[in-house]
């Protein structure tokens, strides 16, 4: 890997800030806002910033740079695109809960739901990384989509996962906004109270580790490199690319061979059998 040093140096801090972001929303609801709960009341609304930092911001954030792992690379591709998965997944069963868990507390408290820029954000990211994560599920892990069009939809999985991303950031931040703004009265949000520079610092560390893994993502040079025996054909070749790809060129080699060395039987059977037939 080129500039391998910076790349771990990079890859710690985006993993040490990952994990600041996920302790500091800990540190947040369960000093600050009275800790968890799942009863309907402003405890189990807690559960909403620690599952979303925890699941869409950090865990997607990892997904998304787990190719980019030297130390992966001599892992096949299909044991990478299951962790891949595997991680995504996870981020949004753990996105789904925390969205569970701010309805139930608006409707025990008889508060109307998604009348904000944040819950109308929030929703729709959460939507459409669900489908990417089908899409990708069934386009490239499985796969059920023909070359051509998974050929098609790479650039797009890739651009749309990196948008995904950063609308998460962007909801993440208005959301703590959002919260401090309605939660920090007495003392009020504008007098620098300890609760909203402790979770001000808290969106700076998850805009940092935005920025870290959209730096990572992006260098052409960290990039995983493609397989030893990778060879794309054509789509309309119908034929599978990596391993598939070599081995349909060199089944393609031996058919054509063993017809040369039918025909060249066939040329000599004549020439044989008059030779047979002279020595008769």
């Amino acid at each position: 890997m080129d500039g391998y040093r910076g790349f771990l140096g990079l890859l710690v801090s985006a993993l040490l800030v990952g994990f600041l972001s996920v302790l500091f929303t800990l540190i947040w609801v369960l000093h600050y806002r009275e800790g968890l709960g799942w009863d309907g009341s402003a405890l189990e609304f807690n559960w909403h910033p620690v599952l979303v930092v925890t699941g869409l911001v950090f865990i997607q954030g990892i997904a998304i740079i787990v190719y980019r792992l030297p130390w992966t690379w001599k892992c096949s591709k299909l044991l990478m695109k299951c962790i891949h998965a595997g991680l995504n997944a996870v981020a949004a069963i753990l996105a789904v809960i925390s969205l569970v868990a701010v309805f139930d507390f608006h409707n025990a408290r008889s508060i109307p739901n998604m009348y904000s820029l944040h819950s109308w954000i929030g929703l729709t990211v959460v939507i459409l990384y669900i489908l990417q994560l089908l899409l990708g599920f069934f386009a490239f892990l499985v796969p059920l989509a023909p070359l051509s069009l998974r050929a098609f939809l790479m650039p797009l999985h890739i651009y749309s996962g990196l948008l995904i991303f950063g609308i998460v950031i962007a909801s993440a931040l208005t959301g703590v906004t959002e919260k401090l703004f309605f939660a920090l009265t007495k003392p009020a949000y504008s007098t620098f109270p300890p609760e909203g520079v402790f979770t001000n610092t808290l969106g700076l560390l998850i805009l940092v580790f935005g920025a870290l893994i959209f730096w990572i993502v992006t260098r052409p040079q960290w990039k995983r490199p493609k397989e030893p025996n990778s060879v794309l054909l054509q789509p309309n070749g119908g034929t599978p690319e990596g391993v598939e790809g070599s081995m349909a060129i060199n089944f393609g080699k031996a058919d054509s061979e063993s017809n040369n060395e039918a025909a060249a039987r066939k040329r000599n059977l004549p020439l044989d059998e008059a030779g047979q037939r002279s020595t008769l």
